[in-house]
């Protein structure tokens, strides 16, 4: 495949989505009077429900939500979810809301204006089943933090009914039963199973039967999801895991490989950006001068196995580092700097700790270098517009007073000031050959769902219907591509025969996996495991508190209705103890 396409299906989203006022054609100033009459009109009309998925508060900050779980810590605009101050006025929740609904209202002015088009029937049918498929996956999206929502499908009318928008809130049961049929029908249309190059991105049948079985999943229907997964592995789709898990989140061939299954199509370069802002916000000074609102947890770091599969253990490394004086830490990272020229200055004990820290990082899974950039290890920066290869370090002046290092000279800086990891997953290395030139359109697209994510399902749904034999079976594929020891292959601690043992490995194996993507804190909610684990101090690499964590058993595991809404439709009921 090419190393990065240009098609048609782009160019329309070029057009769509320059600027707020180009994208509301043909959802607001024109009408259906004067709008998808041709065929050309009705599949831009399409393209603009498509670019909705990309808007800040739906899917285009959906990787900062990971800092509300175990995988990332994080500040600013999410801060308030993670460390439990948020309100019903809290601003990403409007945010989450109005885009959601923006999002439904194209999908049902598209359904409207399509079903009286006059283009030829086969074109309507599957365009229709795309604004289906792109409604009933906004809707899922909303449900799983608002709970229960009002519905409104193609009979609604924006152009006469906006100052109508009064439903009460469907119930949790009637609002997944509106998704599951809108997938249902799409499965039952035309729908093609494949796409042309020049329609890359479009939604496929084995993306519906995907979203199908991920909304059966999460409400536990575990039968009706396996035949949903099974469906999606089924050879006739194609999908397989690609060689490289690294190169899934660079412009290049990973993230346009036969894995993506449902993708937000990013492109990037001059004059045509048109990315997401992972650059921007999960980055670094060190890249593009962007900020790190969203950086790796050290508890992640500390999950990631051995490549044989033991389980990791600071105190195998460096005895004492988890004391709670910091002292082994501050050894073992600080690094002397000769504060003239700005390097370091060569200090026999600091090079032995910092060989053994990479020897330990060459034993672990190598997701953890893919997903993290680890202290000594180096990335390739883009400083003051050119490449410049930076260098993790924690710097000292020769009488021991801490030196803050700096982008300039080649070295890594938290915008916070924390001692943290930073993302390596998503993040440009240089200016990937001229492809990003905006830190906040990072060129890669963004996976909505993936196959290795449809075989750690199909494999949760196998274990909680006894078949955990199977489940392994589809985890061992996920650690195969990682290079690492498969489950039941020898030791003890690869041990995984009981539904609880498999269900453990199935919990960690979706950190690994999936981290820095926007999924962990949708598993840990559903699980319930998130009272459990979220309401700690997170320290930093060098033992420093950076936040306290809290959530409400009681209160978090849905969100609040944005309270403006409520103000706007006193028919809205807000979620308990909010």
């Amino acid at each position: 495949m090419k190393k990065y396409i240009i098609s048609s299906f782009l160019a329309i989203i070029f057009i769509l989505s320059g600027c707020y006022d180009l994208d509301r054609a043909p959802f607001d100033k024109p009408s259906s009077s004067t709008f998808w009459k041709t065929e050309a009109q009705c599949k831009q009309g399409i393209m603009g429900v498509y670019a909705s998925l990309k808007n800040n508060d739906l899917y285009g900050k959906m990787f900062l939500i990971d800092i509300n779980s175990d995988v990332a810590v994080g500040y600013d605009e999410y801060e308030p979810l993670m460390i439990g101050t948020c309100t019903p006025r809290t601003g990403f929740l409007n945010g989450k809301w109005k885009n959601g609904y923006d999002a439904i209202q194209k999908a049902n002015t598209a359904l409207r204006n399509l079903g009286v088009a006059d283009i030829p029937d086969n074109v309507k049918q599957t365009m229709i089943a795309e604004a289906k498929f792109l409604r009933a996956l906004v809707y899922f999206h909303l449900l799983d933090y608002f709970g229960g929502l009002p519905l409104y499908d193609e009979t609604t009318n924006l152009e006469l009914e906006f100052n109508q928008l009064l439903k009460p809130r469907s119930t949790i049961e009637e609002t997944r039963a509106f998704i599951l049929k809108d997938l249902t029908d799409v499965i039952n249309s035309s729908l093609p199973i494949s796409w042309p190059a020049s329609d890359y991105g479009r939604v496929t049948k084995g993306a519906v039967y995907a979203l199908r079985g991920k909304v059966n999943l999460y409400n536990k229907s575990y039968a009706e999801a396996i035949k949903d997964f099974e469906e999606v592995i089924d050879p006739k789709y194609n999908y397989a895991l690609y060689p490289k898990y690294e190169e899934l989140f660079k412009p290049f061939e990973g993230h346009v490989s036969s894995e993506m299954i449902f993708s937000i199509v990013n492109v990037g370069g001059i004059s045509t950006p048109y990315g997401m802002p992972f650059c921007f916000y999960a980055g670094s000074r060190a890249t593009f001068n962007s900020w790190n609102n969203s950086v790796p947890s050290s508890g992640l770091v500390e999950m990631y196995e051995y490549k044989d599969g033991r389980p990791f253990n600071w105190e195998e490394i460096f005895p004492g580092y988890t004391n709670v004086d910091n002292a082994v830490k501050e050894k073992v990272y600080r690094v002397t700097i000769d504060l003239k020229t700005l390097k370091r200055i060569p200090v026999p004990e600091e090079a032995a700790a910092e060989k053994k820290l990479l020897d330990m990082y060459a034993q672990r899974d190598p997701r953890l270098n893919a997903t993290v950039i680890l202290p000594f290890t180096q990335h390739l920066g883009w400083v003051s517009n050119a490449e410049k290869m930076m260098t993790f370090y924690f710097g000292k002046d020769e009488t021991g007073k801490l030196v803050v290092l700096n982008e300039k000279d080649g070295y890594f800086r938290n915008n916070k000031g924390w001692d943290s990891y930073y993302w390596r997953k998503y993040i440009p290395e240089g200016n990937w050959k001229g492809l990003i030139t905006d830190r906040a359109h990072t060129p890669v697209n963004f996976s909505i769902i993936r196959l290795a994510d449809v075989y750690l399902m199909l494999a949760e749904a196998y274990n909680e219907v006894g078949r955990s034999s199977e489940a392994v079976t589809y985890i061992n594929k996920i650690r195969s591509r990682a290079g690492i020891a498969l489950l039941n292959s020898g030791p003890d601690y690869l041990k995984a025969m009981s539904k609880e043992e498999v269900f453990e490995r199935i919990v960690k194996e979706r950190a690994y996996e999936l981290a820095g993507e926007g999924i962990r804190d949708s598993d840990l909610r559903r699980w319930r495991r998130s009272h459990l684990i979220l309401n700690h101090k997170e320290f930093s690499i060098l033992g420093k508190q950076m936040t306290t964590r809290k959530f409400n058993e009681n209160r978090d595991y849905l969100w609040p209705i944005p309270a403006g809404e409520i103000e706007y439709n006193p028919e809205l009921k807000q979620n308990p103890s909010w």
